[in-house]
C-alpha cells in the first residue's frame, strides 16, 4: 500500500515521540495490514501472539511488558518495515527496565462485566432490568480534575416511557479502577429527586435511583437531570458509553481542568467490544474551557467514546 505524505510525517514524529500505541496504529495503518494478516506474519517468524493483544496494545488498553511481548514487538519492527528498536524504545528506555504500564483504560468490557453485581444491585433496589423507559436525548459532560481523574460526570436526559405507570430511572455509575463507592456523591437536577443509592466496592459501581413527580403514560417523555462526584479512581485515558438500542441523539463533552491538559484527544466508535476502532477523529481542545466533544444524531448499537493522552 503506497504511504501518502501526512501518513509518513505523522507516523516519523509518532516513531520519534510516542506513545507507543499511537505509533503502532499509524504504522498499521500506513502499511495497510489487518491484525489477522500481521499475526501470520509474526507467527512465520516463530512469534505466537493473539489478535486481541494486538487490537489492545493498539488501542492503549495494554502495554507490552513481559520479554516474550518484548519479543514480538521486535518481530513487529520488521513486519511493519519501520527502524530498528523505533517501536522498542517507546517501551522500554536506556536502563533496559519496561516503563511502567499506564493505567489501563476502560474497555467496554470492562463495563459490562459486572453484569451480576447489577443484577443484585437492581435486586436489592426491587427494580425490573426493563424500567419501562428508552433514551431519546442524553447530554453528557464529564470533568476531568487536576489529578487526571474523573471528577465528575453530568447527565441531561430526555426519556420516553414505553408502557404506563413509570415514575422512575435507574443511573449507573462505574468508576475508574479503585473506585471507592462510598465517596462517590449523587446530586439531583431537574425533574428528580434522589432515593435509594446502592454501590459495590469489588466491582467500582453505585446504581442510584431517580424519582420523577409524576407517573409517566405509555409515550409520554420526561427531561431530568443529575450528576455523580467521583474523584476516588485512578487516573483516567477516555469515557465512553455502550448502547444497546438505537436511539437518538447523543452528545458527550470532555473537560480538563488547566493543571492537567491532555497532548491529545480523538472519538472513536465500535460495533462491539471485540470489534477495532473505527470513525476515529481528532479533536482538539477548546481555547478557553479546555474541553472536547462529540455528537452523534442517531444512535446505533456500540461503543462511543473520546480517548486522550497524557504528555
Amino acid at each position: 500500500m503506497a504511504q501518502n505524505a501526512p501518513q509518513a510525517a505523522e507516523l516519523a514524529q509518532l516513531l520519534r515521540t510516542g506513545p507507543f500505541h499511537l505509533a503502532l496504529r499509524s504504522a498499521l495503518t500506513a502499511r495497510g495490514l489487518a491484525l489477522t494478516r500481521v499475526q501470520h506474519k509474526l507467527a512465520q517468524r516463530g512469534i505466537t501472539i493473539g489478535v486481541t493483544s494486538l487490537s489492545y496494545w493498539q488501542q492503549g488498553a495494554r502495554r507490552p511488558q513481559r520479554p516474550e511481548s518484548l519479543r514480538a514487538v521486535r518481530a513487529l519492527e520488521e513486519v511493519l518495515d519501520l527502524p530498528a528498536h523505533s517501536l522498542h524504545r517507546l517501551l522500554v528506555p536506556e536502563g533496559g527496565r519496561p516503563e511502567a504500564e499506564r493505567p489501563a483504560a476502560r474497555s467496554y468490557r470492562s463495563l459490562v462485566a459486572p453484569a451480576g453485581t447489577l443484577q443484585r444491585l437492581f435486586t436489592e433496589l426491587e427494580i425490573p432490568a426493563d424500567g419501562g423507559l428508552h433514551t431519546v436525548g442524553h447530554h453528557e459532560r464529564v470533568r476531568i480534575g487536576p489529578a487526571r481523574r474523573l471528577a465528575e460526570r453530568e447527565s441531561l436526559q430526555v426519556v420516553r416511557a414505553h408502557r404506563d405507570g413509570v415514575d422512575r430511572y435507574v443511573a449507573i455509575h462505574r468508576g475508574e479502577t479503585g473506585c471507592d463507592p462510598s465517596r462517590v456523591r449523587v446530586r439531583t437536577g431537574e425533574n428528580c429527586r434522589l432515593g435509594r443509592v446502592r454501590g459495590d466496592a469489588e466491582a467500582g459501581v453505585v446504581v442510584a435511583e431517580l424519582l420523577f413527580d409524576t407517573r409517566l403514560r405509555a409515550g409520554e417523555t420526561h427531561v431530568f437531570g443529575y450528576a455523580f462526584e467521583d474523584g476516588s479512581g485512578g487516573p483516567s485515558a477516555e469515557y465512553l458509553r455502550g448502547f444497546s438500542f438505537a436511539g437518538g441523539q447523543y452528545v458527550l463533552q470532555v473537560r480538563f481542568d488547566e493543571a492537567a491538559l491532555p497532548v491529545r484527544c480523538r472519538r472513536f466508535a465500535q460495533a462491539s467490544a471485540g470489534a477495532p476502532r473505527s470513525a476515529q477523529q481528532e479533536l482538539t481542545l477548546s481555547g478557553r474551557h479546555h474541553a472536547v466533544h462529540l455528537v452523534e444524531q442517531g444512535v446505533r448499537p456500540g461503543i462511543l467514546g473520546i480517548g486522550w493522552d497524557w504528555g
